[in-house]
């Protein structure tokens, strides 16, 4: 097992990889005392029997540059395969202002394949590698060093047997021709707003049981304080102060600290110092909020005239597309947009693209009663009329 601790060891395989078409790529980082995630593992593999086709990457070595992997990444035409690569893909991104292009994940892959919804990276392996996975390193600390021989061992096979994944998907995609489908879900992996998280919008994060908008002004201010602190100092929103406690702010709204001193939620640190002073600033602009500048709540879903029985027959319909295309139903179409569109929206992404043709073409033509549901045996059936 060769673990890279050099940019000039990190560049050699990364030309080697150059030479394949495709590269396997996981990471493992730790988050639970920081706001972004420290990345302190990279694994890499490109398809060969050679032992050093797979290695581990040491981000925490003395000098050491990723920019030859960052070059790699934007090569295109070497495919990155990732697994589940949403926190991969946010980490490079925050890290380097990169995305690996062309990107392949194959969780998103496998629920296009009919393996069910959010299938888990063991879950692949033993089905189409037949093999196990060693959980015993799953809760490691990957800042620390050295690496034992399990944990690496551990780590590499996040990528060796990912190889094999791959194959088999991209396959049964290229067999079914449906890897349009996979690219049109991984677009928005790749868009810089899915990883910019605004300190303005913190707010509609916050579950409060009220609408009020003087409350949501209070929520709002409170919770864009926390969260530019947080992005500023590297620490979890939770460490500032968590949600119970900002809810318990925005009804008590305290005006010096004293009243933060009367807190039942409050952290003891938040209650003096820099913290202290933003609480007490976000409340009071909460509270002095102008009316023009009230948070505006989205009503319209509340105002929908949901056809129930519409609604049901579209279940019934999406359950039977779901099991004729062994598309995972949760990537075509929400209980949510069911509703919706028995009130009559149509601006779903159920109604476009690949959606469409799964399931949405046959959903407006049940909505306009251009076809019907039968059932015979275990089978659902659509009929037109």
């Amino acid at each position: 097992m060769r673990t890279l601790t050099t940019t000039q060891e990190l560049a050699d395989f990364c030309t080697a990889a150059t030479n394949h078409p495709y590269v396997t790529v996981d990471t493992e980082f730790l988050r639970e005392r920081t706001y972004y995630s420290k990345l302190c593992l990279i694994q890499l593999a490109y398809p060969s029997d050679d032992e050093d086709s797979a290695v581990l990457v040491d981000p925490l070595a003395d000098g050491i540059s990723l920019d030859p992997l960052y070059e790699l990444f934007r090569n295109e035409a070497v495919v990155k395969v990732f697994h589940a690569a949403r926190q991969d893909l946010e980490i490079f991104w925050v890290e380097a202002g990169v995305f690996p292009t062309p990107l392949f994940d194959t969780q998103v892959a496998a629920m296009v394949c009919g393996f069910g919804e959010q299938v888990g990276y063991e879950t692949l392996v033993r089905k189409v590698c037949k093999e196990g996975i060693d959980k015993t390193s799953r809760f490691t600390d990957w800042s620390r060093r050295p690496l034992t021989d399990a944990q690496k061992t551990y780590a590499l096979a996040d990528v060796t047997h990912l190889r094999k994944i791959y194959e088999h998907l991209s396959a049964e995609l290229e067999k079914t021709r449906r890897s349009h489908w996979v690219a049109e879900e991984l677009r928005i992996l790749t868009r810089p707003e899915t990883y910019d998280i605004r300190p303005e919008d913190a707010w509609r994060r916050v579950k409060t049981r009220t609408n009020s908008a003087k409350f949501l002004a209070v929520v709002r201010e409170l919770a864009q304080f926390r969260e530019a602190y947080a992005q500023e100092n590297n620490v979890p929103r939770s460490r500032v102060f968590k949600d119970d406690a900002l809810i318990e702010m925005a009804s008590t709204k305290p005006k010096s600290t004293s009243d933060l001193g009367g807190s039942r939620l409050l952290l003891r640190e938040a209650r003096k110092g820099v913290i202290a002073e933003g609480i007490l600033s976000a409340v009071k602009k909460g509270v002095n909020c102008p009316p023009e500048k009230l948070p505006k709540i989205d009503t319209s879903r509340d105002k929908l005239k949901v056809n129930p029985a519409l609604a049901d027959l579209l279940r019934v319909l999406l359950k039977s597309k779901t099991e004729s295309s062994g598309v995972a139903a949760k990537l075509i179409a929400t209980s949510a947009d069911l509703d919706q569109i028995a009130a009559g929206e149509r601006a779903l992404p159920a109604m476009s693209g690949w959606r469409f043709e799964v399931f949405g073409e046959d959903a407006l033509k049940l909505c306009d009663g251009k076809i019907a549901l039968a059932a015979k045996g275990q089978t659902v059936r659509v009929v037109s009329l």
